[in-house]
């Protein structure tokens, strides 16, 4: 009984993956290193996808969060148009006291052993200093500092995203971009939220901001003081309720969820945040309520575009050329959600799968190139 019980449980973990093309497990005992690092699907070109540590409670739950995450990261990709696929690691252990350079080390070798199908680099947990260590194992690493030859705070471009973003949502909404005209309510000021307001408030809108931290309330008032844009600080939970055209959330992920859409008064949300919906059926709740989403792995998608092009150069224009389409995007996935009746989250997913089947005509399970097995100077 026991030996039918661990098949059938080594059989459910064949079937967790049946869906990506690789997972590696990775264990360092000397340096204390367990990782997991999921490829979902490389139709597009190698996987591309940060790597985060936090202590799981079991390998199993590692293990449905690379899943999960790599997965997202191959429709982020697709709905990019950058020629990468998806993958994601997760290392297992706690980020304020299992670190140490040798475990990074280790984890490059890992990344490196994967020949040029998986880049990494920063996630939650995770800092530019910890790779910094890796790179010295492997070149598959990307998001590093300008000093290391990488491209720097991808925060620039993913709050430019989300600028263009709700520009879109604006012309759809009014008929015209502008973001002076409108409200907008704003939950976090990290390195996005601050950007986006910064940016709003130049142009002149009002916003309604939270968040913990008194220091970057503080500074955004300051930067309203300089602008003819107006804001209100409001308490955690009120943001929910307030009387703004637009709900921006660079915070939280599941904040879109049975508790706060009743108090949702906004016509849109277009915000940074990483999987804003709690549940699929939420994003039906939106569309019946009338309120506008626009999917979030598209709005926060120009960090990605940052370190994907990255690997081609730096090269800071050509970057915010490519976040500019976020714009056309966008529009794109209103005017198909509203013409086919699906959700836009359902009208995003599907463009990237008809992206991805449409490349997979010309593109094949990607594998780096291997070295000939004899290569003589006098042929070469």
């Amino acid at each position: 009984m026991a030996e039918k019980m661990a098949i059938t449980k080594e059989f459910d973990l064949f079937e967790k993956m049946a869906k990506h093309e690789q997972v590696v497990f990775c264990n360092d005992p000397s340096t204390g290193l367990r990782a997991i690092i999921a490829i979902h699907n490389t139709t597009l070109g190698p996987a591309l996808g940060g790597c985060r540590m936090q202590p799981y409670s079991s390998v199993d739950e590692a293990l449905e969060d690379a899943l999960r995450l790599s997965k997202g990261m191959t429709y982020k990709c697709a709905a990019a148009d950058v020629d990468f696929g998806g993958g994601k690691a997760v290392i297992i252990g706690d980020p304020k006291t299992d670190k140490s350079p040798e475990l990074f080390r280790a984890f490059g070798q890992f990344v490196n052993s994967l020949g040029g199908r998986f880049f990494t680099g920063t996630d939650m947990g995770t800092t530019m200093d910890d790779f910094i260590h890796a790179m010295k194992e492997t070149n598959f690493i990307n998001g590093l500092p300008e000093e290391y030859g990488g491209g720097g705070d991808s925060s620039i471009p993913t709050a430019a995203g989300v600028l263009y973003g709700i520009k879109a949502t604006n012309q759809l909404l009014y008929g015209n971009d502008d973001l002076g005209q409108h409200s907008y309510a704003i939950q976090g000021l990290g390195k996005v939220g601050f950007k986006v307001a910064k940016g709003l408030l130049e142009a002149g809108a009002r916003i309604f901001v939270t968040d913990i931290n008194k220091d970057s309330l503080r500074s955004i008032e300051e930067v309203a003081a300089k602008t003819t844009g107006k804001v209100q600080i409001v308490e955690n939970d009120d943001i929910y309720s307030q009387e703004a055209d637009i709900f921006v959330p660079c915070a939280f992920g599941g904040i879109i969820n049975d508790t706060t859409i009743p108090h949702f008064k906004v016509k849109a949300i277009v915000g940074s945040a990483n999987n804003q919906l709690l549940e699929d059926r939420h994003g039906s709740l939106l569309r019946d309520k009338g309120i506008l989403y626009a999917p979030d792995y598209i709005v926060n998608s120009g960090g990605l575009i940052q370190v994907a092009d990255e690997l081609y150069g730096i090269n800071h224009e050509r970057v915010l050329a490519k976040t500019k389409h976020i714009y056309d995007v966008i529009l794109e996935v209103y005017k198909d959600a509203e013409s086919s009746g699906k959700t836009t989250e359902e009208s995003a997913n599907a463009m990237c799968e008809k992206r991805i089947a449409d490349r997979s005509k010309r593109n094949t399970f990607y594998s780096a190139p291997a070295k000939p097995k004899w290569s003589f100077s006098k042929l070469s």
